[in-house]
């Protein structure tokens, strides 16, 4: 496990997985040791409990967010929580069940992303705005959303240097309706100076 992310240059690779399930498995290795040797009044699950959600930390640091507003990273977090998981299970002596866990992450890694790039996603681009009066983005937002258009990120400013109050909006859409039909639509709106894709 953890392959697969080495492989696409991801931030938690092979290592990173292998020291998460050594880790987790040791915590579960210390936690059985506690209770049946040394004979101390203990709840045999709680330090893998605190592994789970100490995992959550270390997937957090693998999720960022794009300068496109994108997320990258949940699939690596998962696959750390998962492996931690995986370590619990080895170290409480279920071997069978971290077995079948590894072959199950190792399908979801390599069989399921392949399949996964054959899913069409509904495409998303941006449309920046200039105009001057403010009712104009309240129109084409409304146009977008009788059109079945999601709106992903929405940002708006004051034009610069111009000799009435004018507005940029930049606008990033994910729907089916082109760009270019799109843009067209948005330039014949009334108070619209100008709209261009980006």
């Amino acid at each position: 496990i953890g392959l697969e992310r080495s492989s696409k240059n991801r931030p938690a690779g092979f290592r990173t997985h292998t020291l998460v399930c050594l880790a987790a498995a040791l915590a579960a290795l210390t936690s059985l040791y506690i209770y049946l040797e040394m004979k101390l009044p203990s709840d045999i699950s709680r330090i893998g409990g605190q592994v789970i959600s100490g995992l959550g930390f270390i997937g957090a640091g693998t999720i960022i967010i794009t300068k496109r507003m994108t997320i990258k990273g949940l699939t690596t977090a998962a696959g750390l929580w998962t492996t931690g998981i995986i370590g619990l299970a080895i170290g409480s002596g279920y071997y069978e069940l971290g077995l079948i866990g590894t072959a199950l992450v190792l399908l979801a890694e390599t069989w399921l992303a392949r399949l996964g790039a054959t899913i069409q996603h509904t495409p998303e681009y941006a449309v920046e705005l200039l105009y001057n009066e403010k009712n104009s983005l309240d129109q084409v937002l409304r146009f977008c959303k009788d059109n079945r258009m999601s709106i992903v990120n929405l940002t708006i400013h004051t034009a610069e240097d111009a000799a009435q109050a004018e507005y940029i909006a930049r606008v990033s859409l994910r729907g089916k309706m082109r760009q270019d039909t799109l843009v067209a639509r948005i330039q014949q709106m009334p108070g619209i100076i100008s709209a261009m894709g980006l």
